[in-house]
């Protein structure tokens, strides 16, 4: 998966420093990221010393220009604090954040997401919600703190469940109503307030395609920036009849797939979790 690093880690302790000039900068406007392509497709960011050279028009909304975010693999990552501008250099253009899965820099790639997690939460933060006052980022750790009210505000981290619902050799997998680009995934939701996240994977599953299930066991979790997400991997077994009822609010299709006949679609793509387990269904390799 995606945050399956090639070698060292992901270091995410807060640190307030400063940036070299060979230190990379996340650069975001709106929903897109500035990256420059290679003719093999393979990414690169920006360093600080190019967006200092670029300058004009990138408006600060933070006293400081740049945000310490994290190192990866012995790379220092930092937030450009504001509306990104124009870049001097032709070869840098802004891109989807959501679509930065290229295989070629799968590091990258998760340095980006998890960056992207992070701009989004500061630029949300930049007022308190209980006072509306301006606030500050504490000095030791990741968090904004009000000066007026002490209110204090850590990274949001939302949970949901990806859910393997199995028949026998039979795994349903759906498409989305709500996306434009069709492809095959697995029931997915939110885990709500005061459940855990076992109760969240009966419900979803009842809700999106009125099926009762059992026999609930964990597969393994992935942190998805993209989304502000902790995704935690369940399998379950179908308990009762196999008519789908489906929600066509939230789904356009949901089927049952024989494990030797999965839709190639639906290969692993190395990135997601969504795709792992599919793929170790099909091997039947998943957890009984």
């Amino acid at each position: 998966m995606i945050q399956d690093l090639e070698f060292g880690f992901l270091d995410n302790q807060y640190r307030p420093t400063a940036p070299s000039p060979q230190d990379v900068v996340v650069c975001v406007r709106g929903k897109d990221i500035l990256v420059c392509r290679a003719d093999d497709r393979s990414l690169s960011l920006p360093t600080w010393q190019q967006v200092l050279g670029w300058g004009a028009g990138w408006e600060r909304w933070f006293d400081e220009p740049v945000q310490y975010a994290f190192t990866l693999q012995e790379v220092r990552y930092f937030l450009w604090m504001g509306k990104a501008g124009d870049p001097a250099d032709e070869r840098y253009a802004y891109e989807p954040a959501a679509g930065l899965r290229e295989p070629r820099s799968m590091d990258l790639c998760f340095g980006l997401m998890t960056a992207w997690h992070l701009y989004n939460w500061y630029r949300v933060n930049r007022y308190c919600g209980n006072c509306a006052q301006p606030t500050v980022h504490d000095g030791k750790e990741r968090m904004m703190r009000c000066p007026h009210c002490g209110n204090l505000i850590f990274p949001r981290i939302a949970p949901a469940v990806i859910i393997g619902l199995t028949h026998g050799d039979k795994l349903m997998l759906a498409q989305s109503a709500l996306l434009a680009r069709k492809r095959y995934g697995l029931l997915a939701g939110f885990v709500e307030i005061g459940e855990t996240a076992e109760e969240a994977v009966a419900r979803e599953v009842m809700e999106e395609v009125g099926l009762k299930v059992k026999n609930i066991r964990y597969y393994k979790s992935q942190p998805w920036g993209i989304a502000g997400n902790l995704s935690i991997g369940y399998f379950c077994d179908l308990d009762g009849e196999d008519a789908v009822h489906l929600d066509r609010s939230e789904l356009s299709l949901a089927e049952w797939y024989d494990r030797d006949a999965l839709p190639p679609e639906a290969a692993d793509d190395g990135v997601s979790l969504t795709r792992e387990m599919i793929r170790i269904f099909g091997e039947g390799k998943e957890p009984k």
